[in-house]
């Protein structure tokens, strides 16, 4: 797997490129402001980005926009975005072409080095990989005139542990039930979020977005 990675600080770039490459992903550009980010995203052996979102010369928001004309000029192409704070526009902008292969954490979690490597995979495979206080502060603008109204309280748990990409099992020992039960959960929420079985879509990544977007 090759990764690039954007960040301004050059201690934690230099932390993230070993951390990565520590764990057999290649590191293809390290880079420093908004450019040069683009310029590594053009790159053809890119499997995945992992983004900060405030970057030189403003640092506002250069990082995220860089990966959205990225996603733009690329569909689908993976980004993992790093962020200070729960920034639920950004969140939003990066969630809103409706397809898999993103990510949003906040810098905190990448000092537990398992979970952050797994979230770059997960979002590398086209998954999602959302912090849960990210998840927390979007799924609270759902609105009961959408499907994802029709889910029931333990629905809306499952599908936030999804957002987090974690598999059925780690679904179920986080809440303390069967896999059977889980999945069972899941098929459900498919059916109430009218996700139909399709060999052209990936329903666990719709059911997601839809869950966040609504």
């Amino acid at each position: 797997m090759r990764a690039v990675v954007a960040e301004d600080h050059a201690l934690l770039r230099d932390g993230l490129t070993r951390l990565l490459e520590a764990h057999a992903i290649e590191v293809v550009a390290a880079v420093d402001d908004a450019a040069s980010l683009e310029t590594a995203l053009r790159r053809d052996d890119v499997d995945v980005a992992v983004v900060d979102v405030r970057m030189p010369p403003t640092f506002t928001d250069e990082g995220l926009r860089a990966a959205i004309r990225a996603r733009t000029e690329r569909p689908g192409l993976p980004v993992l975005v790093l962020s200070q704070y729960v920034e639920q526009l950004y969140a939003r902008e990066l969630l809103a072409s409706g397809e898999g292969g993103v990510g949003y954490l906040l810098k905190d979690r990448v000092t537990d080095v398992s979970a952050f490597v797994q979230s770059v995979r997960t979002v590398a495979a086209g998954g999602t990989a959302l912090d849960p206080e990210v998840v927390a502060s979007l799924v609270t603008k759902a609105r009961e005139s959408t499907p994802v109204g029709r889910l029931t309280d333990r629905e809306r748990e499952v599908l936030a542990l999804m957002a987090e990409g974690r598999s059925n099992a780690a679904v179920a020992a986080a809440l303390f039930v069967t896999e059977k039960a889980v999945s069972k959960h899941i098929n459900n929420v498919f059916t109430k979020l009218d996700l139909p079985v399709s060999p052209d879509d990936h329903r666990r990544v719709l059911a997601v977005l839809a869950y966040l977007q609504a």
